[in-house]
């Protein structure tokens, strides 16, 4: 009898109640949107950042820094980290080749459990796709991209994956151009029949508030941030010196379609700062790296454009991807403090970080 009258006193209004307690016992748990944390302190410099749903963090090393013998790593503590998969998998001045990875930079998770890295080739002049399975570490894929995809001279240098429809896309700032692979063919496309893939003029990058040079000129670098809608249909990307954030629809990639068709379906979704990375989660708000402010912003679903968090730690935040629930990873480098910033000596003042920041939205689903 008194298990019956317990469940009998449970009315909607005491469930609401009890749904209103939880909810507001997470809330308290969470913490304050746009804390940054750091998550680790490197003496090498972090390209791009992912962290599984698990925790686990694996990064890049940036082509621009020093040479270390590590291309890929697994971060495995506040200021430790390891080569990933293995040592076989790296290179050094003399044991380049077409088994080791090069001069990586983007990385991106997927949802059969892959981690996938563009390689750019810088050494061997060709660019190279790999997936390893996470759990395993073991080789998934690797495509070479032809000659007429990536050029020489070419910097492919971002990507994001749609495993269930088997397609990646990837952004080359020289000269600006958008390539889709076809994951299960191993075919790819390249795209470069736009205005908006080009530096917009008035975009002028200055980190740690000085202008910013390359190559001796003011920094002036198309498309390279680019991600995906939830349901993979759209990509999104812009230009690191660019102001505006632009959609296209993924199924005229799939289908074949003309350099003019593409184009024409180009639509402005908002705007933008001077950025390197982005990332989208699954409402569909875009948080950018912000180069000139060393923060980070968002971008909402109703065109908004607000800052997220600023930090002087954040000097070059270079790519954005969601980790476990709301935390967005970040690797910072100091990039504008390399040789082929300065035209001189490498200024950068390790640690290099990897960070994280709260941003109190559902994060993204592995695509």
């Amino acid at each position: 009898m008194p298990h019956t009258l317990h469940h009998a006193r449970r009315t909607p209004y005491t469930l609401v109640a009890a749904a209103l307690l939880g909810l507001a016992q997470l809330a308290a748990a969470a913490p304050p949107v746009g804390t940054l944390e750091e998550v680790a302190r490197l003496p090498i410099r972090p390209g791009n950042v992912t962290a599984t749903n698990a925790g686990r963090v694996f990064a890049t090393v940036h082509p621009l820094d020093k040479p270390s013998g590590v291309q890929l790593m697994e971060v495995t503590g506040p200021d430790a980290y390891r080569p990933w998969p293995d040592a076989s998998y790296q290179s050094a001045a003399d044991n380049k080749g077409d088994d080791r990875i090069d001069t990586p930079l983007g990385i991106a998770q997927d949802k059969a459990n892959r981690l996938w890295i563009v390689d750019m080739g810088l050494n061997l002049g060709k660019t190279r796709v790999w997936a390893f399975d996470i759990a395993s570490g073991k080789l998934a894929h690797k495509f070479t991209l032809p000659a007429d995809v990536a050029p020489k001279g070419a910097f492919v240098q971002d990507l994001a994956v749609d495993s269930e429809r088997g397609w990646g896309y990837l952004a080359d700032i020289a000269p600006p151009a958008l390539i889709a692979l076809n994951i299960k063919t191993g075919e790819a496309r390249r795209f470069s029949a736009s205005p908006t893939l080009l530096a917009d003029p008035k975009a002028v990058m200055k980190v740690d508030g000085k202008p910013t040079l390359f190559g001796g000129k003011p920094a002036s670098i198309g498309v390279n941030p680019l991600t995906l809608s939830k349901d993979g249909e759209t990509l999104y990307f812009g230009a690191m010196n660019g102001l505006k954030w632009y959609g296209v629809p993924t199924h005229l990639f799939r289908d074949g379609a003309d350099d003019r068709s593409i184009a024409a379906a180009i639509r402005s979704v908002g705007r933008k700062p001077v950025s390197d990375g982005v990332a989208t989660d699954d409402a569909g708000n875009h948080f950018f790296t912000n180069l000139n402010a060393n923060g980070i912003d968002r971008l909402d679903r109703r065109g908004r454009l607000k800052p997220l968090v600023r930090d002087a730690r954040l000097s070059w935040p270079d790519n954005a991807q969601f980790g476990p629930e709301s935390w967005l990873y970040v690797s910072v480098n100091q990039l504008h403090k390399t040789s082929a910033f300065t035209g001189g000596d490498d200024l950068g003042q390790p640690p290099y970080r990897i960070m994280r920041v709260w941003t109190g939205t559902g994060g993204n689903a592995r695509r």
